[in-house]
Formats: C-alpha cells, sequence, structure tokens
C-alpha cells in the first residue's frame, strides 16, 4: 500500500472533505503545486480553481472547486481553508451560471461609473471567480 496523508478542506461553515489520499494538487498564484506524502512544510495562497485529491494507488480521483484561500502542508497533512470549497459532484450547473451571468452584468455596471462611484468591485471580481471555478470543474469531472 502506498504511503498516504491526510487531506482536510475546510470552509467558514463546515468541513467539505477528511480523508487520507496519497496525493492533492491545488492552484496557487503560481501554478499548480503538487502534494505528496513528506512534502516539505509550507504554506501558499490558493487561487479559485480546480482542487483534487488521488488516493486508492492514485487510481481514483475527487475534484473540488474551490474559491481560494490557504493551503498548509504539515507532516503527511493537508489542510486547505477556503471561503468556498464544494465537491464537484454538489455543483449546479445551472445556478453557477446564472449566478455568473448576472455577476457579469454587475461588472459592466460597476466599470461604467466613475472611479469615486465604484463600491463592491472587489466582491464582485471575487464572486465572478468562484462561479467561474464552479463551472469549470462541474463542466469537466460531473
Amino acid at each position: 500500500m502506498a504511503r498516504t496523508l491526510m487531506c482536510e478542506i475546510v470552509t467558514p461553515e463546515r468541513i467539505v472533505y477528511t480523508n487520507e489520499v496519497e496525493m492533492v494538487v491545488a492552484p496557487t498564484l503560481l501554478g499548480e503545486v503538487g502534494v505528496l506524502p513528506l512534502h516539505a512544510p509550507m504554506v501558499t495562497v490558493l487561487v479559485p480553481g480546480e482542487l483534487r485529491v488521488r488516493y486508492n494507488d492514485n487510481k481514483d480521483v475527487e475534484w473540488f472547486a474551490i474559491s481560494g484561500g490557504y493551503m498548509q502542508v504539515h507532516e503527511d497533512k493537508v489542510i486547505v481553508l477556503a471561503d468556498n470549497a464544494t465537491h464537484s459532484s454538489q455543483i449546479d450547473i445551472d445556478r453557477a451560471r446564472q449566478a455568473k451571468e448576472h455577476l457579469e452584468e454587475r461588472m459592466r455596471e460597476i466599470k461604467a461609473m466613475t472611479a469615486e462611484e465604484r463600491d463592491g468591485l472587489d466582491e464582485c471580481e471575487f464572486d465572478l471567480a468562484w462561479c467561474e471555478a464552479q463551472l469549470k470543474v462541474a463542466e469537466s469531472h460531473s
């Protein structure tokens, strides 16, 4: 049996996932990073995108959409702290598409305003990136 590490994906509301896995691949500011057992300790910033875990001699994979956050690796344990995280099978594609369309319209409205009037641009960009991450994961792996 292959060596494993404990993986936990946590949001402010709940623990999304906890399991022994053989590899975690996460989206970071500098691209994807893969974490195997005995990885050097690290803390890194995550960006919105696809996080995947491999287990069962790397035969099985589970995919998650994450909104960004942080990942800590220490002593064969990976902890992902994200504002939002959802398993690919739990993503409602129609709802995510509708939210994306609404947010794109809101972005156009905000960008048409003067610099002093712009309020909520950062939040809108964050929400739009989250919708896009969900759609990418759901369309690829559901």
